[in-house]
């Protein structure tokens, strides 16, 4: 079952999409603004954005004529969170193959 979490980080697995992440983690842009940083045309970041607005990792707000694009607190939590399981995750199996492992020098103590 797929959660939130893991659909946000699918959505960066395209390298522009990720770029652009990360640069709305530095500060809210517009699309000419990511445009300019970027070596891809104003649509393409233009479509980019939806793909991340659409999957909950971006939010917008109109400023005058244009929109501005912030990473969306929420979608950040949630993939944060997903990341964190799966990294629960890791530590717990490495500690039981750890001590699974170790018996034989424990009997030798």
């Amino acid at each position: 079952m797929e959660t939130y979490g893991e659909s946000g980080l699918g959505l960066l697995g395209d390298p522009t999409r990720r770029a652009i992440f990360e640069l709305l983690a530095r500060r809210p842009s517009s699309v000419g603004e990511l445009a300019d940083l970027l070596p891809v045309s104003r649509p393409a970041v233009s479509q980019h954005l939806r793909v991340l607005k659409d999957g909950g990792l971006v939010v917008s707000r109109a400023d005058g004529t244009r929109r501005v694009y912030q990473l969306n607190p929420d979608g950040v939590t949630a993939l944060r969170a997903y990341l964190d399981r799966v990294w629960e995750d890791a530590l717990t199996a490495f500690q039981k193959a750890a001590e699974a492992a170790s018996p034989a020098s424990e009997q030798e103590s």
